[in-house]
C-alpha cells in the first residue's frame, strides 16, 4: 500500500494525480539508472501511510501501535535532561562509544534479568536506535541475496521490509492460537532445504506478536530453537512486548536458556519512549565483533544525549511501579477494545484475545479482502491496518490489525462503533 493508493478517498497533503507525475518523472529522471537492485526492494510502509491520515482531526485511529505515555511524569522527565545537560553536557552533546553506554547497557541487563534472561553481560550488548535497526543490522551481517528468512505469519511489516531490502527470500510460517507451530516449522524448514534453500534467519516476536497479539506457549518455545539449532538457523528474537504482559508476570525469553543460538532485541520504545529512538540486541558473544561493527558503521554512535537521559531516568524513578501502571492501562483498554468488539462486530467476525502487548487481530470470512475497507472506514471516521500489510504474501486478506494502546477506553469505542457497519456490510454483501 502507498500514501498513492489512499489518495483517492482522501484530501491529504498531494492530489494521486500530482502523486503519479512524480512518481513518473522520478522514473524517468537519468539518476533512475544509478539506483541499486536493493533501492527498488525498499518500501514505504503500509503503517506510515496510514498514520500519516490516521492524525487528520476527527478521526479515530485504532492503527498505530503508540504506547501510552499518560503515566509517564513529564515534570521528572524535564528535570533529569535539564540535570543531564547541566551537569554532564560536554559528555552528553558529544560522540560516543559505538556500543552505547556502559552505564546504560548495564542497565539493560538489569531490565532483561526482569523476564529471566540471567546473567547477561553489558559487553554483549549493543545499544541501537530502535529495535528496528539491529533487525537491520542482523539481515546486514548474516544474509546474502537469495537467502531465506523465516517469519511469523503474520509478522510485523517493518521487519518485512527490512528483510526484503537485503533482497532475501521471506517465508511465512504459520501460527495457531499458541504461536508459532513447531511442526509447521520443521516441515518448511526440511522443504526450503530440499530445494537448496540457505536459511539464515528465524524472525519471531515470540510474546504479543505484531499484528495478532498471540504469545508463542512456553512448552513451544525452547522447541523452536531447537528446531532451529539443529539446521543452523540463528534466531533473532524481537521483544518489545513481553514486559507488557497484563498480569506482570512474563514469559520467558527464548534467549534466557540459548546464549549462543539467539539474537535478542529490545527497545525502551515501548517501556519508556518511542521518542528516544533507543532499543538493543543482545548477541552472542563469538557473533558480537561482526555485530557491532555493522551498527558502528552506520549510525557512528547512538546518541549519547538520549542514552544519559534513559540511564539517569531509570536511575531516579520506580520504572518497576511505572510499568505496573503501563500495564493497568493497556489491560483496561484491552477489555474495552474486546467489549466493544463483542457488542459490535457480527457473529461472523473472530479476533485474538491478547495477554498482553497492543493489538488484537481480526478474521472475517474468507473471502473478504479487507484492503478495499479502509477507504470506508476512512470515510467513517475510524482508520485501521489491514492484514495484507503483515505478511510477504500479495494475495488478498482477510484479516485486519486493531491497536488499542494509543487511545483511551471511550475513543476505543467509539472507533468500534464507526468501524462495525462496514464490517456488517461486507460480511452481508459477502452472504449474499
Amino acid at each position: 500500500m502507498t500514501s498513492q493508493d489512499i489518495a483517492p478517498t482522501q484530501d491529504i497533503e498531494l492530489s494521486a494525480e500530482t502523486q503519479t507525475a512524480l512518481e513518473r518523472a522520478e522514473a524517468s529522471h537519468r539518476h533512475e539508472a544509478l539506483f541499486s537492485e536493493r533501492a527498488h526492494n525498499i518500501k514505504q510502509s503500509a503503517v506510515r501511510d496510514v498514520f500519516d491520515i490516521s492524525i487528520r482531526p476527527g478521526l479515530v485511529s485504532l492503527a498505530g501501535g503508540s504506547p501510552s505515555l499518560t503515566k509517564l511524569p513529564l515534570d521528572l522527565v524535564a528535570e533529569t535532561a535539564s540535570r543531564v545537560i547541566t551537569e554532564h553536557g560536554m559528555e552528553a552533546l558529544h560522540y560516543g562509544g559505538g556500543k552505547g553506554t556502559l552505564e546504560l547497557r548495564t542497565l539493560i541487563c538489569e531490565i532483561m534479568a526482569e523476564e529471566g534472561i540471567l546473567g547477561a553481560s553489558p559487553e554483549d550488548v549493543v545499544v541501537t536506535t530502535g529495535s528496528q535497526s539491529a533487525q537491520d543490522i542482523a539481515a546486514k551481517v548474516f544474509c546474502n541475496p537469495g537467502d531465506v528468512v523465516l517469519v511469523e505469519d503474520p509478522t510485523y511489516v517493518g521487519a518485512l521490509n527490512t528483510f526484503e531490502a537485503y533482497q532475501v527470500q521471506v517465508e511465512p510460517i504459520r501460527m495457531d492460537v499458541d504461536g508459532l507451530d513447531p511442526t509447521e516449522l520443521e516441515a518448511r524448514i526440511a522443504a526450503l532445504e530440499a530445494e537448496g534453500k540457505t536459511i539464515k534467519i528465524l524472525y519471531t516476536i515470540p510474546s504479543f506478536n505484531n499484528p495478532s497479539g498471540i504469545t508463542m506457549a512456553a512448552e513451544r518455545r525452547q522447541r523452536v530453537v531447537d528446531i532451529c539449532r539443529g539446521h543452523n538457523i540463528l534466531v533473532l528474537e524481537d521483544n518489545p512486548y513481553g514486559m507488557l504482559r497484563f498480569d506482570g508476570h512474563p514469559l520467558t525469553p527464548l534467549r534466557a536458556d540459548n546464549p549462543d543460538d539467539v539474537i535478542y532485541c529490545g527497545s525502551f520504545s515501548k517501556i519508556f519512549s518511542p521518542g528516544v529512538r533507543l532499543g538493543w540486541a543482545l548477541v552472542p558473544k563469538h557473533l558480537y565483533r561482526r555485530f557491532y561493527l555493522a551498527a558502528e558503521a552506520v549510525v557512528l554512535c547512538p546518541s549519547t544525549l538520549n542514552q544519559m537521559l534513559v540511564t539517569e531516568f531509570f536511575r531516579v524513578f520506580d520504572w518497576r511501579g511505572y510499568l505496573a501502571e503501563s500495564r493497568a492501562v493497556y489491560a483496561e483498554r484491552c477489555a474495552a477494545m474486546l467489549d466493544a468488539l463483542a457488542a459490535e462486530f457480527p457473529a461472523e467476525a473472530t479476533w485474538t484475545t491478547p495477554d498482553g502487548g497492543f493489538f488484537v487481530w481480526i478474521t472475517l470470512p474468507e473471502g473478504i479482502d479487507t484492503y478495499p475497507l479502509l477507504y470506508q472506514a476512512i470515510d467513517a471516521g475510524v482508520v485501521f491496518i489491514p492484514g495484507a500489510a503483515f505478511t510477504p504474501s500479495d494475495v488478498p486478506s482477510n484479516k485486519l490489525r486493531l491497536a488499542f494502546s494509543g487511545v483511551a477506553p471511550e475513543q476505543i469505542r467509539e472507533g468500534v462503533r464507526r468501524l462495525a457497519p462496514v464490517i456488517r456490510a461486507a460480511v452481508e454483501a459477502h452472504r449474499g
